[in-house]
């Protein structure tokens, strides 16, 4: 009997695990429950169907004052300017990488040039940015080689509706298990 109970325990929290890689969201276990809850409802049917959205709400607002390079910092800014802690995957004079602190997969980095220099969105590149964008998008592909080899996704939201919520360019390097599609 106390054998089946640790298998029970055990079980239940190789559940947490995988619900909060798959859909990182506030978890908790009601009384007696044996599925994870997030705010009254389970886990996986609330926090993945609800991420979305929210992140949708988020690049809304952010949109509304858009930034230029005379705005305020960014969280990226900050994170650059070492004002917030980051867990740095790469680092050279032109870029830096990082984990997302709200990460969509078992692996998910964030590229971002050191300097915004203009470039908020991808549809404000530049011409003279051609290298930058190149650059961005070489050390992702390595960093998705190296911790995913078995496939990664590279994403760059652009604007409101490509739910853009931090107007300093970013690329995305998400895998670590199987991705579907379509994506959103």
């Amino acid at each position: 009997m106390a054998a089946m109970r640790r298998l029970s325990k055990l079980a239940r929290l190789v559940l947490l695990t995988v619900c909060w890689v798959l859909c990182p969201a506030p978890i908790a276990l009601t009384a007696g429950s044996s599925l994870p809850v997030a705010a009254g409802a389970p886990l996986v049917s609330r926090a993945c169907a609800s991420s979305g959205s929210d992140e949708v709400e988020r690049a809304r607002s952010a949109a509304v004052g858009r930034p230029n390079d005379t705005d305020p910092p960014t969280i990226f800014d900050k994170i650059l300017a070492k004002e917030i802690p980051a867990k740095v995957v790469h680092e050279d004079e032109t870029c830096f990488a990082f984990r997302d602190v709200n990460p969509q997969g078992p692996v998910h980095v964030l590229v971002i040039p050191r300097h915004r220099d203009g470039l908020t969105q991808l549809s404000k590149a530049r011409e003279d940015q051609e290298g930058l964008l190149g650059h961005l998008l070489l050390v992702a592909g390595r960093i998705g080689k190296a911790e995913c080899p078995e496939g990664f996704r590279i994403v760059i939201n652009d604007g409101v509706h490509g739910a853009q919520s931090v107007y300093h360019l970013h690329v995305h390097v998400i895998g670590g298990r199987q991705l579907t599609w379509p994506p959103g």
